[in-house]
C-alpha cells in the first residue's frame, strides 16, 4: 500500500482453490474485495490487531479497489466498476457454493466503493511490491488462535490472581 494508506499486507488468490484457502483461513482483521457482479480476483488486506473496516483510509482502500479491479478479466476493461467490501467475518461458505464461491451473512455489512477508471500507476507501485508465496494458511491461523488462547488464560490468571488479593485484604482487614 501506499506510504499515506500506511503499511499494510493485501493478499489475492492466484485461482479459485486459493480464493478457497483464503475464505477458510481468513483472520478477524481481514478485509475482503471483489468486484460486484463479475469474475475477479479476492483481494484482502490484513489490517492490524484491533483495527475495523471503519479505520480504513482512503488511499488503502483506493488502493486495494484498483488491486482487484485490475485483476478482473471483465472489470478491468470497463469504467464505473462496482467493487464490494466486506470484513473477513461477513463471508458465508455453504456446502452448496463452487470452490472459490461466497456469500454474506449479512448484505447490511456490505460496502460498495465506484472504480472509474484503472489508475495505472497505483497497479504499477503494487505489482513492484508482489511477493508470490504458498504460506501455510491453515498453521498461520492455528498459531494465532494458539496465541489468542493463552492471552485469554494469562488475562483469567491476572483476574483470579487480583480478585484473591482483593479478597484475602478485605477479609484480614474485617
Amino acid at each position: 500500500a501506499r506510504p499515506e494508506a500506511g503499511d499494510y499486507t493485501i493478499f489475492m488468490g492466484l485461482d479459485k482453490f486459493e480464493n478457497e484457502e483464503l475464505i477458510k483461513y481468513g483472520f478477524i482483521e481481514d478485509i475482503w474485495f471483489h468486484v460486484d457482479k463479475m469474475s475477479s480476483a479476492h483481494v484482502y488486506v490484513r489490517l492490524h490487531r484491533g483495527q475495523t473496516i471503519d479505520d480504513m483510509s482512503e488511499g488503502l482502500l483506493e488502493d486495494c479497489a484498483q488491486l482487484v479491479k485490475a485483476n478482473s478479466i471483465q472489470g478491468n476493461k470497463v469504467n464505473n466498476v462496482d467493487v464490494v467490501y466486506t470484513p473477513w467475518s461477513n463471508l458465508k461458505k455453504t456446502a452448496s457454493m463452487d470452490v472459490g464461491q461466497v456469500g454474506f451473512h449479512s448484505s447490511k455489512m456490505v460496502r460498495t466503493v465506484r472504480v472509474e477508471k484503472k489508475i495505472n500507476e497505483i497497479v504499477n507501485r503494487l505489482n513492484k511490491t508482489k511477493v508470490e508465496r504458498k504460506p501455510d494458511l491453515k498453521a498461520e491461523r492455528e498459531a494465532v488462535n494458539a496465541a489468542e488462547r493463552a492471552e485469554r488464560k494469562h488475562q483469567l490468571r491476572e483476574k483470579v490472581s487480583i480478585s484473591s488479593f482483593f479478597l484475602s485484604f478485605f477479609l484480614s482487614n474485617s
